[in-house]
């Protein structure tokens, strides 16, 4: 299913995680050190860690300074994703993608169902691109952060994944700009 081209260098990306919760602190953010571990594991950098509160200004702040900075590659959220009032992770992000990636969700609701089942629908897992740095904003559990880094990520991030990966296109996502994150760096 996962095919590596040993002949391919692994490149590291710089990866940041935004934990959104009114009530974790870092010390006790079990999801964004999941992430941390499994990031580090892969051979990544990690650009930043941070925890912000359910606050559509707030989450849109970190993740946009994170997608304006020449040093991320990617952000991955987690927390807020589901449907209770407070959670507001996809309502803050959504908005910004300049391009939304439909399979991430649906292949995310797909390892996910075969854990949890039903459950699954619980999530508003998504993913995009904003000012070409990939986005994935995930449920706040330790067990959906292994899934989707585990199932996805660690296969998409990394540039030996065949028969193609996220890494590859890197320098074509702001191809469609005249002057573009990726060429100014």
């Amino acid at each position: 299913m996962h095919r590596i081209d040993d002949s391919r260098p692994f490149v590291p990306l710089n990866i940041a995680v935004l934990t959104v919760s009114d009530t974790r602190s870092l010390e006790e953010d079990r999801s964004g050190g999941t992430l941390v571990a499994r990031i580090e594991e892969a051979g990544h950098r990690l650009a930043g860690r941070a925890i912000v509160t359910d606050d559509v200004e707030k989450i849109r702040a970190a993740v946009q300074a994170w997608t304006a900075s020449p040093d991320v590659d990617v952000v991955i959220t987690t927390g807020g994703t589901g449907f209770t009032g407070r959670d507001v992770t996809p309502e803050a992000i959504e908005p910004l993608f300049e391009k939304k990636m439909d399979g991430f969700s649906e292949v995310f609701h797909r390892i996910s169902y075969d854990k949890i089942g039903t459950s699954t629908i619980q999530s508003r897992a998504t993913g995009g691109v904003i000012a070409a740095t990939y986005v994935f904003v995930l449920p706040g559990s330790p067990g959906a952060c292994k899934d989707a880094w585990d199932g996805i990520l660690k296969w998409q991030l990394d540039y030996r994944h065949m028969p193609c990966n996220f890494v590859e296109i890197m320098p074509r996502l702001d191809e469609h700009l005249k002057r573009g994150k990726l060429r100014d760096a």
